[in-house]
């Protein structure tokens, strides 16, 4: 906003610096500065002024009152006294009517008569073209002028060109605006209204935009004789939705759209109303015609002179705090030894808590004089969340595996309900869903990470993906957290997918200190076995102990089928919250052997029925303590074995702790778990 020096200056009691030290105090105090020029024999200083300083300091007398402050001089607020013509009272020229005190709480008015519209002094229009306004005629001039003084933007009508009433008075209603009710305003434009755009109107037509824009009808000109002198207060938000609605931006919706003092309209009509009468002849009739719906009265707020030391970090004695209250317009209406009550004027409508004004001392005491401190307290450290540290080893393990992690809404539509064979007393429904691709809160992770599947598998040969988020189950409202995982690559055989995703799961939960895990058949009810998501025969439950803490296995070919996915999908399920309570950060100590490991392959013909799992417990079972590790390279289920055959191959690797195995003890071990194996009537062993 642009200010003038000059005009700062002759409101201040007392000399202040030059120019270019004042925007320096104010830019360190309170603003920041945009520019300082020199404009003829004055100075224009451009300040940002911040937005919750608007209603007090977008004006001359506000930026006065700063600089006052910091200068530790006066703010002159003597204001001439006023001359009324007692034989012509404002009520009988003027009645105001306010259809709704919500959208505006005040409304002022103020009748002078035998005016001579003419042009203004030289030192107005000076002042005005400093602060970017053209002069027109001395009336208006003399309303941007207090406008840009005082901070209240005003307006005025021509009363012979108001419509008058029964009574013969000219009426003016503030009223919201008719459906196609159009407007031309002072500067030509034409505007279309409606019902959320607020006016000034007479008994016929749109006399101005409110808080925006006058309109031409009502336009001060050179016969004007008689002016009607608006002074007002605006619903803020009102004025703001109007001037974007209309793309209509003036210095008077500024100010209306920031907030302004409700009692400012009486001492702005009054300096109106004396400059008019100073300089363009007028007789000012008697009173105010005042529509003031709800008074607003100052605030009253309890100071701690202690809160003051520790928000600000100094103490400042009680006499200077006074002092910067007092010096900032603010009351003091009783002080203690340890409280001050503080009144807060009407102007300022940022100063609601004893924050706000601890704020205020501060700035103006200055904060660059506060010391820079180390705290001097004890950090205490938070407490450990164990649920946010087990997500991040299980996120570092994954990553470490070549998985990415994918994030999904929680929500499901009924294509996914209907394809994974959901039932409705599982599900949550939503009252107002976004859309039906968002119907359902999800019963599983699996769905989405499908969905991600088919939207990407054009572009990867290899999918590798997991997440670890919330599922929600309409039976006795159960929510618990649940990480899926899965690994998906164009033209792979099944069986080595299964086994590296196997892989990935003992290792991620060997990281997480559990042991003891083992694979279980999975044995679907008769109810699960018609709506299961699993292939059947390539599918396992995941155990620690007994307990089931989740699931390993093929995704059912048919639901590939209705969802358009062209290969075969491996997926873990794991239950987190489980996981959580079951992991451990004690790590046992296994030294790697010193001694030499000896590799012996085997193959085994079974039928097509048994599973892996079985072949591989027999093997650890006879092996005893020398078996290091037992790994599945090879399945083939070819034309060439016997119908219903499948021949399974194994690394098995031998090795002891304590000592270099013999190669007789790695064959009798070896013999050993041959005659196990055939101890099943269907299972060969292939020589």
């Amino acid at each position: 906003m642009k200010f003038s020096y000059n005009w700062i200056k002759d409101l201040i009691v007392g000399k202040i610096p030059k120019s270019e030290k004042l925007v320096e105090l104010l830019a360190l105090h309170s603003f920041e500065i945009n520019d300082l020029k020199k404009v003829g024999d004055d100075w224009l200083i451009d300040i940002d002024v911040s937005p919750n300083r608007m209603p007090d300091c977008a004006s001359h007398f506000g930026i006065a009152r700063e600089v006052a402050v910091l200068t530790n001089t006066k703010l002159n607020e003597k204001r001439e006294k006023l001359i009324e013509d007692k034989n012509q009272k404002a009520k009988g020229f003027v009645k105001v009517e306010v259809k709704d005190g919500k959208d505006c709480p005040r409304y002022t008015a103020r009748v002078i008569t035998d005016v001579k519209v003419d042009s203004s002094p030289r030192w107005i229009q000076k002042r005005l073209q400093v602060c970017g306004l053209r002069p027109i005629n001395n009336i208006v001039d003399i309303i941007n002028y207090v406008m840009l003084e005082t901070g209240q933007p005003l307006h005025a009508f021509d009363f012979d060109k108001i419509e008058a009433n029964k009574q013969g008075l000219a009426q003016i209603v503030v009223r919201k605006a008719k459906a196609g009710e159009k407007i031309i305003t002072l500067d030509e434009g034409n505007y279309d209204l409606d019902k959320d755009i607020l006016v000034i109107a007479d008994l016929r037509d749109p006399l101005a935009i409110a808080g925006i824009k006058g309109g031409k009808k009502a336009e001060i000109d050179n016969k004007t004789k008689i002016v009607v002198i608006e002074s007002a207060n605006f619903n803020q938000r009102m004025i703001r939705r109007a001037s974007r609605k209309l793309d209509l931006k003036t210095d008077a919706s500024l100010r209306f759209e920031h907030g302004i003092d409700p009692n400012l309209t009486e001492n702005a009509i009054d300096r109106v109303a004396f400059l008019i009468a100073e300089i363009a002849s007028g007789r000012i009739t008697q009173g105010l015609v005042d529509s003031y719906s709800q008074r607003v009265l100052p605030r009253k707020i309890i100071l701690e002179l202690n809160y003051v030391r520790r928000l600000l970090g100094i103490k400042i004695s009680k006499n200077g705090i006074i002092k910067i209250l007092k010096d900032l317009g603010f009351g003091v209406l009783r002080t203690s030894s340890i409280k001050i009550l503080v009144e807060v004027p009407t102007r300022r409508l940022d100063v609601f808590l004893p924050e706000d004004l601890i704020e205020e001392i501060g700035r103006i005491y200055g904060y660059e004089r506060i010391p820079a401190l180390f705290p001097q307290t004890v950090l205490i450290p938070p407490k450990r969340n164990l649920e946010r540290f087990w997500e991040n080893s299980v996120h570092d393990s994954l990553k470490e595996a070549g998985f990415s992690e994918v994030y999904n809404y929680s929500f499901i539509s009924d294509q996914q309900k209907e394809i994974l064979n959901y039932q409705d007393e599982e599900l949550i429904e939503l009252e107002n869903p976004i859309s039906s691709e968002q119907r359902y809160l999800r019963l599983s992770l699996i769905p989405n990470l499908l969905k991600n599947i088919k939207d990407n598998l054009r572009y990867f040969e290899e999918i590798k993906i997991f997440e670890l988020g919330r599922v929600y189950k309409k039976l006795k409202t159960l929510e618990k957290r649940m990480l899926t995982g899965l690994i998906v690559k164009k033209g792979m055989k099944g069986f080595e997918e299964f086994y590296q995703l196997k892989g990935v799961i003992d290792s991620l939960l060997n990281k997480l200190g559990i042991n003891n895990i083992w694979y279980d058949d999975y044995r679907p009810t008769p109810a699960e076995s018609k709506i299961s998501i699993w292939q059947q025969r390539k599918c396992a439950e995941i155990k620690v102990g007994q307990k089931e803490i989740g699931f390993l296995g093929e995704i059912s070919p048919s639901i590939l089928e209705n969802l358009k996915i062209p290969t075969s999908i491996f997926i873990f399920d794991l239950n987190f919250e489980l996981i959580s309570q079951l992991a451990v950060e004690e790590k046992e100590f296994r030294p790697i052997s010193r001694y030499p490991a000896a590799i012996r392959d085997l193959a085994v013909l079974v039928p097509q029925e048994v599973r892996v799992e079985e072949v591989l417990n027999k093997i650890e079972t006879a092996g005893g303590k020398i078996i290091r590790d037992v790994d599945l390279f090879d399945m083939y289920e070819g034309e060439e074995l016997p119908q219903g055959k499948k021949n399974l191959a194994f690394h098995i690797i031998y090795q002891a702790d304590d000592r270099t195995l013999k190669s007789s003890e790695i064959e009798e071990t070896h013999q050993k778990i041959i005659k196990a194996l055939e101890e099943s009537l269907e299972w060969e062993v292939r020589k």
